[in-house]
């Protein structure tokens, strides 16, 4: 895994992002957008791009998932493990993450999928979110932030 420099917050006037601070053992992934659902799946942008190239790998599938949790952080634990879980059982990787709003507060994941098996692996492979310094919400100025460590 290579050394991502560690910044303060989200950088001023950053629409949208991830990053991946330093963290002993496991992997750390911050994501910030406008809204929850766009944090969510820059996440997932976050998490694949930890430990894969994905960069002009022909799509293979297309996933749609209705996700439902008690609260913002397990929803994105539930996405995040979601990815993982078509990783290990599918060996599929997101080529690309969309996240839409349901009435009932949950959220649609839509996923533009390719074969792990061509990708090119640039760090450890993921195996389950936790729960520990888990965050998705929105900061004082309203934009949504989130992060999440992963076991790997």
């Amino acid at each position: 895994m290579g050394i991502t420099q560690r910044i303060a917050g989200p950088p001023t006037g950053a629409g949208r992002g991830h990053r991946k601070p330093l963290h002993p053992a496991d992997l750390r992934i911050e994501a910030w957008g406008p809204t929850r659902e766009e944090c969510i799946a820059e996440a997932v942008r976050g998490l694949v791009d930890s430990f894969a190239v994905v960069t002009g790998r022909p799509p293979y599938a297309r996933a749609e998932r209705r996700m439902t949790a008690r609260s913002d952080e397990e929803l994105l634990v539930a996405v995040i493990d979601e990815v993982i879980h078509r990783l290990d059982a599918y060996d599929e990787i997101p080529l690309s993450a969309v996240v839409r709003p349901v009435p009932d507060g949950g959220v649609v994941i839509f996923l533009v999928l390719a074969r792990a098996a061509g990708a090119v692996i640039v760090g450890a492979v993921p195996k389950a979110a936790s729960r520990r310094g888990l965050r998705c919400a929105p900061d004082p100025a309203g934009r949504w932030t989130c992060a999440v460590t992963v076991d790997v």
